[in-house]
């Protein structure tokens, strides 16, 4: 008999920029205060990427480093490279192709995967696939945005909630049980006219009318945001686990997307979780979009055990949203 192959998560490595952005510095650049941005997203600071000539990669390509180091593998042996990001380097080559460069996987293939803040979930499940499949051995999903770079510092709705950051995971064979059991992700084309980047793409390529119109930016329509997220996130989270005939009481952590604490706490309600239970590093990296889930098990590894049932959520723009059931392997 064929033994089952589950994708293990076997190493995490995690990496954010040292310049901290403060609500007492956004108090100096847009009519806001601490008060208000604390109440309403539960951020504190956010990091950025300040050094010219930076961008996505050199948040990435540590991460990996930082989990080659932890698995003690050399980047040659990783086999593939996915990265999950809405702030690639440049159009193209692929942001992953660059990490891949900067951290020496010579013998790695890779391509990068736009879901906005579900992108890391779906780039897991994608990861999960090839593990799978018993045709690679060593997949590494990393997460990475840097935001700064299509914020408008200028917009007070949206300047305060973003950060710049990334996660990484070493993905492995596994067939003792352990690893991503089961994902549902779902998506929704319409509503790309609530969150999105209205300039850049084929439909309204680069002019000098889009960039005096600022239509490079971040373009979020709040409301309608946050009532789709709040529904879908706590939806998903809660359907993986009747789906997997789970209760809260045996999930011993719920990683889920940071971008609003009031989105998170409904996920946790509606899955029946103590907030003992949630991840939440908001206050200190604000939403670095795709980082944010790896961020997490960077940040709560020492507190992951061994045999633990964990439960990945995120909602993101256009609508993509998404829960990964995992049970963690080291």
């Amino acid at each position: 008999m064929i033994q089952k192959i589950n994708a293990a998560i076997t190493a995490v490595g995690g990496y954010v920029p040292e310049t901290r952005l403060t609500n007492a510095d956004f108090e100096r650049m847009v009519d806001t205060n601490d008060e208000w941005i604390k109440s309403r997203t539960g951020i504190t600071e956010r990091r950025i990427l300040k050094e010219p000539g930076k961008a996505t990669s050199d948040l990435g390509a540590p991460a990996v480093q930082l989990l080659c180091e932890k698995r003690g593998i050399d980047p040659e042996e990783i086999d593939v490279i996915i990265c999950a990001t809405v702030t690639p380097d440049m159009v193209f080559p692929a942001t992953a192709n660059i990490i891949s460069h900067k951290v020496g996987a010579k013998h790695a293939w890779g391509f990068d995967l736009e879901a906005a803040c579900s992108g890391f979930l779906y780039a897991l499940t994608v990861g999960a696939s090839l593990i799978e499949s018993r045709r690679y051995k060593k997949v590494v999903v990393v997460g990475a945005d840097k935001m700064s770079a299509i914020v408008d510092y200028s917009d007070r709705t949206t300047c305060v909630l973003f950060g710049d950051g990334a996660g990484a995971v070493l993905l492995e064979p596994n067939t003792d049980g352990f690893g991503i059991l089961d994902s549902i992700l779902k998506s929704d084309g319409s509503g790309k006219e609530f969150l999105h980047m209205k300039a850049g793409g084929s439909l309204k390529p680069p002019s000098a009318e889009t960039v005096a119109n600022k239509e490079h930016y971040i373009f979020q329509d709040g409301q309608p945001v946050f009532k789709a997220a709040v529904k879908g996130m706590a939806d998903v989270s809660a359907e993986l686990l009747e789906k997997n005939n789970l209760t809260g009481d045996d999930i011993a952590w719920l990683v889920p997307h940071q971008a609003n604490k009031r989105i998170i706490d409904a996920t946790a309600n509606r899955m029946g979780l103590s907030h003992e239970k949630v991840m939440m590093n908001i206050s200190r990296y604000g939403n670095t979009t795709a980082a944010t889930i790896p961020l997490c098990l960077w940040d709560w590894k020492h507190d992951l055990n061994k045999g633990d049932n964990i439960v990945l959520a995120a909602f993101g723009g256009g609508f993509t949203w998404g829960a990964t059931l995992v049970k963690w392997a080291y």
